[in-house]
Formats: C-alpha cells, structure tokens, sequence
C-alpha cells in the first residue's frame, strides 16, 4: 500500500494561504506606521501602482508620492499607535478584498492647549491585487466609527 502523506492542494487552501497573505499586508501597513519612517520603498512593498488611500480628512491616489503624504500625516503628532483586528479577507482569483477594525491612539505634541491624546476608532476596507510581486493593496480606507479628545488643528 502506497500513501501520499502530503494530501494535495485544494482551492480552500489555496485561498486560505493567500486570505493570510493579504491580512499581513494589512498588518504590516499598520505596525509600520507606528516603527517605521516610510519611504518609497514602503510603498512599493506595500501598495500597487495605483494605489488610492482614504482618510477621513483626505486621500491620496497613485504610489508615487504615497510616503510623504503618510509622512506628512503623521508629522502632525508626537506618535501613534494602531491596533488592528485580525483582518477578514474573501479572496476571489486574484483580487480580495478585506475588513478589520483599527484602534488608533495619536499623542499629540507637547505644548499644546488640549488633551495629549486623540483616539479613533475606524473600520478600515480594502482590496488586494496579486501582482508579480505578490499581493499588493490597491484600495485602502478608514471609516470613522468614534473619536475620543481632540484632533489636531487643521491648518
């Protein structure tokens, strides 16, 4: 009797690995924000070519140029932490699309007139393409759920 011990791949599992894929896509997004300075090449790791990014005060299309607007995002805070959900993702051939709630705390700089911290809470969506260099997000947007203190003075 002759037994493969390695059962073949079947599209669930197919599905399931790259479902994991996109979910750390996600969550490297997130953690980087907080560790990370991005750069060009944070971008490219991270989202396709034509890349749209919604925030609830502004949005960015296209890569190029997709690091400073972060960078400049985030400058308007001392530092900031997200928290994500484990991100639920449905992956149909090469596209999926996905879910996750994000917790995010940002500190304000010291100095000012409010509280240190503002936090809130988002639902962020999205989709993912594979592409040659494997999945990349090609679509990314927070909702806003709540907010908790006071965001920081809009220019």
């Amino acid at each position: 009797m002759t037994s493969n011990p390695l059962p073949a791949v079947s599209a669930p599992v197919t599905d399931s690995a790259d479902a994991a894929l996109v979910a750390e896509l996600l969550g490297r997004y997130l953690v980087t924000l907080d560790d990370e300075e991005p750069d060009d090449a944070w971008a490219r790791s991270l989202f396709t070519e034509d890349a749209v990014v919604t925030f609830p005060v502004s949005r960015h299309q296209g890569r190029a140029g997709l690091a400073e607007w972060h960078r400049a995002s985030l400058a308007a805070f001392a530092c900031t932490q997200h928290l994500g959900s484990p991100a639920v993702v449905t992956v149909t051939g090469d596209r999926a699309v996905f879910r996750a709630n994000v917790l995010t705390t940002h500190v304000h700089h010291p100095g000012g007139d409010r509280p240190p911290l503002f936090r809130a809470g988002t639902l962020a969506s999205g989709e993912a393409r594979r592409t040659a260099a494997g999945w990349r997000m090609g679509e990314l947007a927070f909702r806003v759920l709540f907010t908790e203190g006071e965001p920081p003075k809009r220019g």
